[in-house]
């Protein structure tokens, strides 16, 4: 039988069943109310105002943004942040970037002459009669050798560590700002930020303990007992490049130096002479300091004269100058039960043939 809605006959075939079920398909919760557009004035409100049966409401108002607006501004603020992170941190240090710099180790060792130092008044006939007579003067006697590249280094890698030795071999002996004591920062950016706390200590504190010699990383004067006769210093060496491990140049340098000193306020008058230079030195360089133009000194081994043994070569080169005598005493005691005592105390004699012949 059929509903009490329903016709005697029945519903009729396709017809929809019942008053509310053609409308089933159609939900008007509160949220669908309250968005309409348009709103049904009320019987009352008709037939006080003679108004239509409905009213146009205004649009309604958003506070803020919306969430979809939120998120996006979210996800910008995070990928700006992650940049800013990844910049900072720096995402292509390799390995051996993160190593901490090997502390340089170093020997300064004086060359005493047997005799009298040689001098004479015009320092190019000192050049010219000495084994210096065919070195050239500054950074023109510290050419680049050859270049290939590595298994793990670019051509370009190898001219960088190379150069970057360069200038520490030119600003830290060839640099007369350097040499007589004024300068040193020129020297201090050149070195891997691990050493530079090394480094400071030496210039503080220097000590003749294989690790803070002032002169183990440059060459220095004391300016209150020579000057240079000649600000064009002359140089010969070699440098080499070679790959340690994978991740690892090594540059070592190896260059006589040789400078023409006179004494502090004396006038051009009085005779100059001639004080040398051997310095080997072996840098260490990581991708990180290919970038920053910087090195890792790991060794330096220096050899001068005509200078006394028995002052400290650790703080200056005490030059003997022309006409003076090493005095007849033994170098510094090194006492081997001493703690902290890395380095001995060491002298050399300075050959005759390294002395011009005048």
């Amino acid at each position: 039988m059929g509903e009490p809605s329903d016709p005697p006959e029945g519903t009729p075939e396709g017809a929809p069943r019942g008053g509310d079920d053609e409308y089933r398909s159609v939900v008007f919760d509160e949220t669908f109310v309250r968005a309409a557009r348009l709103q049904e004035f009320s019987a009352q409100e008709r037939i006080t105002d003679h108004t239509p049966a409905v009213r146009r409401l205004p649009p309604a108002r958003r506070s803020g943004l919306s969430r979809q607006a939120l998120i996006l501004v979210l996800l910008i603020a995070v990928a700006f942040g992650t940049a800013v992170y990844m910049g900072v941190r720096h995402p292509y240090r390799t390995p051996a970037a993160e190593r901490p710099a090997e502390p340089l180790r170093m020997t300064v060792v004086p060359l005493a002459p047997e005799g009298a130092v040689p001098g004479a008044r015009d320092v190019d006939q000192l050049y010219t009669h000495s084994p210096a007579a065919h070195f050239r003067a500054g950074a023109g006697g510290v050419p680049l050798p050859p270049t290939r590249r590595t298994a793990n280094f670019s051509d370009d890698q190898v001219v960088s560590a190379l150069l970057t030795a360069r200038d520490y071999v030119v600003r830290s002996a060839l640099d007369p700002a350097v040499v007589t004591g004024r300068e040193t920062r020129a020297v201090r950016v050149l070195l891997d930020s691990g050493q530079q706390e090394q480094f400071d200590e030496s210039l503080d504190r220097p000590a003749a303990d294989g690790r803070h010699a002032v002169t183990g990383w440059l060459v220095r004067f004391d300016p209150a007992h020579v000057r240079l006769a000649d600000p064009h210093i002359r140089v010969r060496g070699t440098l080499q490049a070679a790959e340690a491990d994978s991740g690892t140049l090594e540059v070592t340098t190896d260059h006589t130096v040789v400078y023409a000193l006179r004494p502090a306020g004396a006038g051009p008058d009085t005779e100059a002479s001639l004080f040398t230079v051997r310095r080997e030195l072996r840098f260490r360089f990581d991708h990180e300091d290919l970038r920053l133009h910087q090195a890792e000194l790991v060794v330096s081994h220096v050899q001068a004269g005509p200078q006394s043994c028995a002052l400290d070569p650790a703080p200056v080169l005490h030059p003997l100058l022309a006409g003076q005598r090493a005095p007849h005493t033994a170098p510094p005691g090194t006492d081997p039960y001493a703690p902290g005592t890395t380095a001995p105390a060491l002298c050399g004699t300075l050959a005759d043939a390294a002395q011009p012949r005048l």
